[in-house]
């Protein structure tokens, strides 16, 4: 990767950007609106790179106007910010000190950029998310209604179950309509759904969080999901291999389809059954079928064929 002439980092919170921009030396404050960011995005060329932590909705603004003005830009993972900041010697944390670092990370680290994301894939993620939430608050209530010793009250709980579900089967309904309504999003879903495991939860998390997908390597894809198992070794001490950071939800969504898998093929049933003859536990076993389902959906994406059984599988 070519570095950037010019690296910017920026502190989010809800209400204000705290900016370092090498070029200029001094940390900035602006309002995080709008207006404001339109104004500061309009002053960097192609060739800056600005780095940000992952907050959510909080960069939405930013983020769409760095893909508007073609400049790229990397959401990273704050626990690699902290550990850049940390081995760096800088143990005191305020907004501009943290802008100063992260252009320092853009700078050493040369990040990955995020790829430019579609006004769909912006309302399909906006849609996955609330869905996310209506399924969690129906899980809690599920569990009051299980742990209630009134008869009234299940009844009240239940009816609040009814609403919850009803409004999950209005999204999923809108988010159908949105990814048939899409060429692109419909031949991604169309190819992802043809690997067995991979049901419309997981399609729709990839979909909106992995829009890398295709487009890098298989270590790297596996990286930006937290499924590359790393070392923990140290001189003669050699310790079991891990796996963190990167993308929880979509780590999770992974999770679920290689159990899926696991029930419904038989080349990852052996796969799986392998590794738990070898000695591996069985958590262990299905992340490295979410895995090898993670490197399958890459190379499918990439060569834009469907899925079809290896024939070493």
């Amino acid at each position: 990767m070519i570095i950037s002439s010019r690296c910017v980092g920026i502190d989010i919170s809800k209400h204000h950007l705290d900016i370092f921009d090498e070029a200029i030396g001094v940390a900035e404050r602006i309002a995080n609106a709008t207006q404001a960011i339109t104004q500061l995005v309009a002053r960097w060329r192609c060739d800056a790179l600005i780095v940000f932590e992952a907050t959510g909705v909080y960069d939405l603004e930013l983020r769409e106007a760095l893909h508007r003005a073609g400049i790229r830009f990397a959401r990273i993972n704050p626990a690699r910010a902290r550990d850049f900041a940390r081995a760096s010697g800088q143990l005191a944390k305020t907004d501009p000190i943290d802008a100063r670092m992260l252009a320092a990370f853009a700078r050493a680290m040369k990040p990955a950029t995020e790829q430019a994301a579609t006004p769909a894939r912006n309302t399909l993620a906006r849609l996955a998310k609330r869905r996310d939430q209506l399924v969690a608050m129906r899980a809690q209530e599920k569990n009051r209604r299980s742990e209630a010793e009134d008869r009234a009250m299940v009844e009240r709980i239940a009816r609040l179950i009814e609403v919850l579900n009803d409004e999950i089967a209005e999204i999923d309904t809108e988010i159908h309509a949105l990814v048939k309504a899409e060429p692109e999003l419909a031949n991604d879903a169309q190819l992802m759904r043809s690997v067995p495991g991979v049901g419309p939860v997981a399609c729709m998390q990839l979909l909106t969080q992995m829009p890398e997908l295709g487009r890098l390597g298989p270590k790297e894809v596996a990286a930006l999901a937290g499924l590359a198992p790393f070392n923990v070794d140290s001189g003669a001490y050699r310790g079991k291999r891990k796996i963190g950071g990167g993308r929880k939800r979509v780590r999770d969504a992974l999770y679920m389809a290689a159990l899926n898998a696991v029930r419904r093929a038989d080349h990852f049933k052996i796969f799986y059954d392998r590794l738990r003859l070898a000695g591996k536990p069985a958590k262990l076993a299905l992340i490295a079928v979410a895995r090898k389902l993670l490197t399958i959906l890459n190379a499918m994406l990439r060569d834009r064929k469907p899925y079809k059984i290896a024939p070493s599988t």
